[in-house]
């Protein structure tokens, strides 16, 4: 992934803990591109889908303590994740800054509304129909997203308006994620400076 070292807005960190062992490399001018290594397969096949959606690049290499849960490895992801999203937009001159997307799963809708604000907050609306998907629980989803924004110090606001399939509710949130956070880190031409009246995001 050799975009990945040559791009302006692009991080990387390693994360090394008694629950976790993450080293990770974020690129937010990809191509879609994604190297994942995790013992979450489900949080794998999510992650993929939202690089692919969010035309980003991603290298995830992660070990973490699977044998009592998900948990440590799926918060320890977002976190870093979150990490290198926020020190790869720099000073953020130029971003478009917001975005709200809606994205279809077959039955289900999901909307992810952004704000790469400088300001950590997250809203969480989802009800599932089943607490797991395969042997991934559920409640990692939000564990992930609001790690995510506290890290990456984004307004993030996750709705799941309907659907009868859990595993396509959550798709259909990481697709949306990926798009809009692509959509309000896209560059403007026509925004001098950064997109707020302070002067400073």
């Amino acid at each position: 992934m050799s975009s990945l070292d040559a791009a302006a807005r692009s991080a990387g960190v390693s994360r090394k803990t008694n629950e976790t062992d993450i080293a990770l490399d974020f690129n937010v001018d990809g191509t879609g591109i994604s190297e994942l290594e995790t013992d979450v397969p489900f949080l794998n096949h999510m992650l993929d889908l939202f690089t692919k959606h969010g035309q980003f690049d991603l290298r995830v290499k992660a070990k973490g303590d699977i044998e009592i849960d998900d948990h440590h490895t799926v918060e320890d992801i977002g976190i870093c994740l979150g990490q290198t999203f926020r020190e790869a937009l720099g000073d953020k001159k130029g971003i478009k800054r917001y975005a709200s997307v809606y994205v279809p799963m077959d039955e289900a809708l999901a909307q992810v509304i952004v704000d790469i604000s400088n300001r950590p907050h997250f809203e969480y609306r989802a009800e599932y129909p089943s607490q797991q998907v395969g042997s991934f629980d559920t409640e990692l989803v939000h564990e992930f997203l609001w790690k995510l924004a506290l890290e990456a110090r984004i307004t993030l606001h996750v709705i799941v308006h309907y659907g009868h399939n859990t595993h396509h509710m959550i798709e259909a949130v990481f697709k949306a994620l990926g798009r809009a956070l692509d959509e309000a880190t896209t560059v403007d031409p026509r925004v001098t400076g950064v997109p707020s009246t302070k002067g400073v995001l």
